[in-house]
């Protein structure tokens, strides 16, 4: 019940164990079609270049920028936790000319600010995570796709944390590119990062393939720096996955079965239904927790769906409480990182354990290991508040 990696589904576990086959067989490049629709569907966009980077989230972080950044090129990174300074690492790595804004961990960016740099800087790529899992938060993304295009820049996001469990619209807001994983809220494991690139990104790819790519004025032949990378190059990888299948790798092929099925149970439940259950499983751990007498960490009018921030109240030892819940329970809770180490616990509601049961027995397990510590817990209280938020859910209709 951590912020990620956490319990896969079943099914796709299951998928995973299917027999390999060809990279070429006919099943296989099917396969590969169909995850590619699939994705399409879970990222809401009409985007053809819609597929897998082999590995892990950050493979896709990496393939995403090292492939969009030319050395020398501004990009902007709004950074409010752990997350956005890896964004602007791998884009310092790529050769960019990286600038970033700050605000306070468990705080979003108004648009403004973020409008104020970008006329500031002036960048060819915005790169902001969408939810950090370091603050529990999410950045509005909504407005900022109006704003890169008045500044001639691409709109990035890492969607890590936070596709399949809180809304994300990319087409309806504008990204050219977006990246995943599948470890969190698409219920699979790390090791295959879904990623999705609009017709610009493409373009602006396409015009790397070479060192002597792209034709820009009246016939004269403009040096584009190539991609710096063989195995990140999504260029090549387009070419693989497209039609004409070159070949650049061998795909991962029980990852792909395990992605292809993150995907579809996914959009057989209905991507609008995913959301909510996400919602209203967090929402009820966030009363618990609250029930309990525990502060929740962040701004909670932007908290993600899938992880509640909770402060270590005085006096209780974090780490001893998060050992307790494993020896004694087999729950896992997450700490943090940076300057929230040691102040926050972080409980996941993802995935295939945004549960009512999953819930409802990490609340009664952590009350236990509370009062344990000497915390002053009412008996049953984080149980029974969220039972109350599942009612008013109900009533809801949610």
């Amino acid at each position: 019940m951590g912020p990620g990696p956490v319990n896969a589904d079943p099914r796709v576990l299951r998928a995973m164990s299917a027999q390999l086959v060809g990279q070429y067989d006919p099943s296989m490049t099917a396969y590969m079609n169909e995850t590619m629709e699939l994705y399409r569907g879970v990222f809401r966009t009409r985007n053809a270049a819609t597929l897998l980077v082999d590995g892990t989230s950050r493979a896709g972080i990496e393939a995403a920028i090292v492939s969009l950044v030319e050395p020398g090129d501004r990009v902007l990174v709004p950074i409010f936790g752990r997350f956005g300074h890896l964004l602007a690492e791998i884009a310092g790595r790529a050769g960019a000319d990286v600038h970033t804004i700050e605000t306070e961990w468990g705080e979003v960016f108004a648009p403004e600010r973020i409008e104020a740099a970008m006329r500031e800087v002036r960048p060819k790529l915005l790169a902001v995570v969408h939810g950090d899992t370091s603050t529990t938060v999410a950045q509005p993304l909504d407005e900022l796709a109006a704003i890169c295009a008045e500044h001639g820049a691409l709109f990035y996001t890492d969607v890590t944390a936070s596709l399949g469990g809180n809304e994300f619209e990319m087409d309806a807001w504008g990204l050219d590119a977006a990246t995943a994983g599948l470890q969190k809220c698409l219920g699979g494991p790390s090791g295959s990062a879904p990623i999705s690139l609009s017709p610009a990104a493409v373009e602006r790819i396409e015009s790397r393939k070479s060192i002597e790519a792209g034709i820009r004025s009246a016939g004269d032949a403009v040096r584009a720096d190539p991609i710096r990378s063989n195995y990140f190059d999504l260029g090549m990888i387009l070419d693989y996955w497209g039609e004409k299948r070159l070949n650049h790798h061998t795909e991962a092929t029980s990852m792909l079965y395990g992605a292809r099925e993150c995907a579809r149970l996914l959009l057989d439940e209905g991507m609008d239904q995913a959301i909510d259950r996400h919602r209203v499983n967090g929402a009820a751990m966030a009363a618990g927790a609250a029930a309990m007498g525990l502060e929740l960490f962040g701004d909670q009018a932007h908290r993600m769906h899938n992880v509640v921030g909770v402060a270590i109240p005085d006096g209780v030892d974090g780490e001893r409480v998060r050992g307790a819940l494993l020896e004694d329970f087999a729950i896992e809770i997450g700490t943090s990182f940076g300057p929230l180490h040691g102040r926050i616990w972080r409980i996941g509601t993802m995935g295939f354990n945004a549960r009512r049961d999953a819930v409802l027995t990490t609340l009664a397990a952590l009350e236990q290991v509370l009062r344990a510590e000497g915390h002053p817990v009412t008996a049953g209280a984080g149980v029974g508040a969220a039972r109350d938020a599942y009612a008013d859910a109900a009533g809801a209709g949610a």
